[in-house]
């Protein structure tokens, strides 16, 4: 396992078990040196509930799969499986968590929302962009969460929207 397997694992230990996200104290978020045009040579992952085929362009501009689903300015990847599956599972809409396989036609930098204060680095490895991704695959085999995470996850969500904190979409 490599190192930012390790700290992906620790990051996704404390926010699915005993973490931010699950009742402790919520930390003030600043982003801090973002990187633009991110290199990335494992698979990038996108998490969704859409119904989406090999070749299919997911691009910015359409409702966020979170919140008040107002306009997403970016798209979202993550090089984690399982981070993909959270998100893929906390999607709104109909229908069941879906994971792709993509590929960026554009350049992705760190995705601000959880880089450096929130989880010291990038250990998600969550990039975004606002350059399509073209799914090349589809993950059939991943590992869902317990039902019991998941609504604590939904429920800090919640708290947090009802404090005015949102996501960064700029």
């Amino acid at each position: 396992m490599n190192n930012s397997q390790k700290d992906f694992n620790q990051a996704w230990k404390k926010l699915t078990s005993n973490g931010e996200m699950c009742d402790m104290e919520v930390k003030n978020f600043k982003p801090m040196g973002i990187r633009k045009n991110v290199k990335e040579d494992r698979p990038l992952y996108h998490g969704t509930k859409a119904d989406l085929k090999i070749g299919d362009l997911i691009t910015p501009g359409y409702p966020s799969n979170y919140g008040t689903r107002e306009k997403a300015n970016f798209v979202y990847v993550t090089a984690i499986k399982e981070g993909a599956a959270l998100a893929a599972e906390l999607a709104l809409g109909e229908g069941c968590g879906r994971i792709y396989i993509v590929e960026p036609t554009g350049q992705i930098e760190d995705d601000p929302n959880v880089t450096d204060q929130k989880f010291p680095g990038n250990p998600s490895c969550s990039y975004r962009t606002q350059e399509p991704l073209r799914v090349i695959g589809e993950v059939d085999n991943w590992e869902k969460l317990a039902p019991e995470v998941l609504e604590k996850i939904r429920r800090r969500m919640e708290e947090a929207a009802q404090l005015g904190i949102r996501a960064i979409n700029e």
